[in-house]
């Protein structure tokens, strides 16, 4: 079966989609459950799966929180 490419009407889709995949990549590298990665940051499991589908916005304050579980700061590259 072949996968579809992905399509994105926007760039804040494009970036929003890369944003999810390097937070669900990191919380796999460091072994974390969404459950355990939701409790470091304060918030319900629930929110990291809505972050890493990719399709949801979220706020600086919720990047923060989740930036601040994995010892890490946000940076404009």
């Amino acid at each position: 079966m072949k996968t579809k490419p992905l399509k994105f009407k926007t760039f804040e889709q494009m970036a929003r989609w890369k944003l999810a995949q390097q937070i669900k990549k990191l919380r796999q590298a460091k072994k974390l459950t969404q459950k355990a990665l939701a409790e470091k940051a304060q918030m319900p499991q629930s929110v990291i799966a809505r972050i890493e589908s990719g399709e949801h916005s979220l706020s600086l304050h919720t990047l923060q929180r989740v930036a601040s579980a994995f010892d890490k700061e946000i940076q404009l590259v």
